[in-house]
């Protein structure tokens, strides 16, 4: 219930706000909220665990694994497709000046690497229909 209360407050009220910064530090109940509002990788192994019937170690070792195996594939410039879930691959991005918000000095970036995932359209569509439903 209060949870509900500091969202509002949070979402309405105070964005941006220092005031609510400081307000929001100081107390658990700020950090438990957004904590309630992603799903860690222990989560992950906890549903999939009580789904499968696995034990949380074989199911952790899993996890673990797909997350591994996609971490290897990407680092070596392969995509990764898994139909009706999406796309993930590798985006280089050229070198460029950048500028630091806070002084304005510029900053040089070098070329890089960044992973990319581009979600399914059967995915996009399944996540925007449960937002409808819980929103109402």
């Amino acid at each position: 219930m209060f949870l509900g209360f500091l969202y509002d407050f949070y979402a309405k009220e105070l964005v941006g706000s220092v005031a609510f910064c400081n307000f929001a530090l100081s107390n658990i109940v700020y950090v438990q909220f957004f904590q309630d509002l992603a799903m860690t990788k222990a989560d992950i192994v906890n549903q999939i665990a009580e789904t499968t019937g696995l034990t949380k170690v074989e199911t952790k070792a899993v996890v673990e694994g797909v997350f591994t195996s996609i971490m290897d594939a990407l680092a070596t410039g392969k995509r990764i497709e898994l139909r009706g879930f999406g796309v993930f691959s590798v985006k280089g991005r050229k070198a460029r000046l950048a500028r630091n918000p806070r002084t304005g000095n510029p900053v040089p970036l070098d070329d890089r690497h960044v992973p990319i995932f581009k979600a399914s359209p059967e995915f996009q569509e399944r996540v925007n229909e449960e937002i409808k439903k819980t929103n109402g």
